[in-house]
């Protein structure tokens, strides 16, 4: 071995010098166990949701491999004749909607202002900002539940989206911020120097340029949403509540109504799997550029 190979191997990582031991097809096969055990609970689930409720009851899922003769659509027939949970998928939808369009819409508008607009106590305000991304959201429940009962949000769909909405925008103008911030400077005077106005340059050089941050922020947006129960349980509509609380109830209500329960949660959570494994891309991108730059 030379004198420049042993400075090269000594400047490699562990983890590099580990995957160059182990060898690209050895680290593949890993990830593709890893990633295998982590759907297994999804994987469960699904074939769980095909399965009559006498075969749940006195086997495993896993036992469908050697009978795969108990698959069956009954249980999605019965929930689609339950009212109450459909109901709840479109409140959910409604609630998740919204607030991922607000959340993008204001933390994109609050971002390019924080990064490229000078008003006064322009980094005090970020700081506020930064600081509210610790704040926990059990510490607001009790005087967010007084302040809608006073205004009569409490237990409202649009109390359920401005409650997403205020905690889900500071995490969001931190990371537009600092993704737009990286936009080179040059470029923004150029486009000024041609007669666009803070509002061209916004929607025909920051947006486009930001596409994978902002779409980051979405889908994250839309992950927490989709899948919150504590938020939901508090505020929303106890008539007509969002999917994650209505499967609450219905174990509460109904402990062996599993051909219910198990559809009804596999389609509660295919949807945000559907939306993160179809612009996952964007999301790492994003949120590595907007974090680490």
């Amino acid at each position: 071995m030379t004198t420049a190979d042993g400075v090269v191997r000594a400047k490699q990582s562990l983890p590099a010098r580990i995957a160059a031991r182990t060898g690209g097809g050895a680290l593949r096969a890993g990830l593709i166990l890893i990633g295998l055990f982590w759907l297994m609970p999804t994987v469960g689930l699904l074939v769980s949701s095909l399965r009559s409720p006498q075969d749940i009851g006195e086997s495993g899922w896993w036992q469908v491999f050697a009978k795969p003769a108990e698959l069956t659509w009954s249980s999605y027939g019965h929930l689609l004749e339950n009212d109450k949970v459909m109901d709840s998928l479109l409140t959910t939808a409604l609630i998740t909607v919204p607030a991922t369009v607000l959340v993008v819409v204001i933390g994109a508008l609050a971002g390019y202002a924080f990064a490229w607009m000078d008003f006064p106590g322009r980094d005090g305000w970020f700081m506020v900002v930064v600081g509210l991304l610790v704040v926990p959201v059990q510490v607001a429940l009790i005087p967010v539940a007084k302040l809608f009962g006073a205004v009569g949000l409490f237990e409202t769909t649009p109390g359920v989206i401005l409650f997403h909405t205020a905690f889900g925008l500071p995490f969001a103008v931190f990371l537009l911020r600092n993704f737009f911030a990286e936009i080179p400077r040059e470029l923004l005077e150029a486009a000024r120097l041609d007669g666009a106005n803070e509002l061209r340059l916004f929607t025909r050089v920051v947006l486009p340029l930001g596409g994978p941050a902002i779409a980051s922020l979405g889908i994250f947006q839309f992950l927490w949403v989709w899948n919150d129960l504590l938020v939901a349980l508090i505020f929303a509509d106890s008539g007509n509540p969002p999917i994650t609380v209505a499967l609450q109830q219905e174990v509460r209500q109904f402990g062996n109504n599993i051909d219910v329960l198990a559809p009804g949660a596999f389609l509660s959570m295919v949807v945000p799997l559907v939306v993160f494994f179809a612009f996952q891309r964007q999301f790492v991108s994003g949120v590595m550029a907007g974090a680490v730059k």
